[in-house]
């Protein structure tokens, strides 16, 4: 008698023919030496042992699955006999995170894990899972076989679900470099029409910036919180802008950044204190501005964002709130300062967390303050902006 593969145990492919073909000759030969172990009736670590042990003609040996954790023991049997490419592995971690849609509920267990747990548990990255899933929901079946036995990677993949399933069929019994190149030809046909709508999407969004582009600051202010719309320089008109601030609020270039106060009135006291958003990239940039608003650069918070973005010299995972003085503000009281990095992973597009701006007020609490490039307006605070609907009081 034989048994049915556990869902657990499909996450990862079967061995070779030929590789199953050497285990049960040496089945025949030595025996089976490590037992099939069962779940729920089902072959949850052992499937090429069963099917070895039927190619030599040899009764299996089962033995039930004792542990707690079914999930973390199949990962771990696997990945630490095999060598598995991050596609095998993304698509492993897709089936993860798709395990709730077969298996009951009650018995799923911790395998009932989100798309980053599952690429931590894979040692891969979350965008490849993102793929795979992609893969899953929309591939045909010879596409998902060639990802899992190596044939193909998960990208191309991706590319390639585009595509009708007999279609996906016909590409993936090409030689490799032909599968590769199909989807290098799809991923440019995406890319243009994906600059086409980024392109009617940033000219929308400037309109309405434009629209609704706030005027003069009346009050004068000691502390000054800003995060600018940068205008990042990027390496490709077709492809670098799709992810670019642009798609979401207007941007400004540097000369209009540094020459903004002469437009709305200086909204400075004599003394006063500038708290001011820089990215790596535009960091000199950011201290031109600082200065050019008349502040001399004293000190940095640094905002750790939990998961890397993109760079060219490194990938990015963190901001810095560049910290500015004019005249003799007072500093903050001995004791009080909060550490200069925080951990908290990134939200959506540009939004900083609040835990800066309520550092800011708990270290000057009973002083007026501004937000420049305000895009949600804080309690107690003035606030100037393209998206700010007006200060709350």
């Amino acid at each position: 008698m034989t048994y049915p593969s556990h869902p657990l145990a499909d996450i990862f492919p079967m061995i070779a023919e030929a590789d199953l073909k050497v285990l049960a000759a040496d089945i025949a030969a030595n025996g089976q030496v490590e037992p099939i172990l069962l779940l729920e009736g089902k072959v949850l670590d052992g499937r090429n042992r069963q099917a070895a042990c039927g190619l030599a003609g040899v009764d299996p040996v089962y033995a039930e699955f004792t542990g707690s954790d079914p999930l973390s023991f199949v990962l771990s049997k696997n990945l630490h006999r095999r060598h598995l490419s991050e596609s095998q592995r993304a698509i492993a971690a897709a089936m993860i995170v798709d395990w709730e849609r077969g298996v009951n509920q009650a018995t799923a267990g911790s395998a009932n894990l989100p798309t980053r747990r599952a690429a931590e548990k894979l040692s891969v990255s979350e965008r490849a899972v993102t793929a795979a899933r992609r893969v899953r929901e929309h591939g045909a079946p010879e596409l998902i076989d060639a990802i899992r036995t190596g044939k193909v990677s998960v990208h191309s993949g991706e590319a390639l679900s585009e595509l009708q399933h007999a279609e996906q069929a016909r590409v993936v019994r090409k030689e490799k470099k032909a599968i590769v190149a199909e989807a290098k030809k799809i991923r440019s046909e995406q890319q243009k029409v994906r600059h086409a709508v980024r392109l009617t999407t940033m000219a929308m969004v400037a309109e309405k910036g434009r629209e609704t582009a706030p005027g003069k600051v009346e009050r004068l202010f000691p502390i000054i919180y800003a995060d600018p719309p940068w205008r990042f320089g990027v390496y490709s008109e077709e492809t670098g802008r799709e992810k670019s601030a642009e798609n979401h609020y207007p941007t400004m270039d540097i000369a209009s950044i540094s020459g903004l106060l002469a437009e709305i009135g200086s909204p400075f006291t004599p003394d006063a204190l500038l708290f001011l958003w820089a990215t790596n990239p535009m960091l000199l940039d950011a201290v031109g501005v600082m200065r050019a608003w008349g502040f001399t650069y004293v000190h940095h918070w640094i905002w750790d964002k939990e998961v890397a973005g993109t760079g060219y010299w490194g990938r990015d995972r963190h901001e810095l709130l560049l910290i500015g003085k004019r005249g003799n503000p007072p500093a903050p009281l001995a004791g009080t300062q909060p550490e200069t990095v925080h951990r908290e992973r990134k939200g959506k597009h540009s939004a900083k967390p609040a835990w800066f701006a309520e550092q800011i007020e708990r270290l000057y609490p009973d002083v007026p303050k501004l937000e420049l490039f305000c895009r949600s307006p804080r309690p107690g605070w003035d606030a100037w902006g393209y998206e700010a609907a007006g200060p709350e009081r």
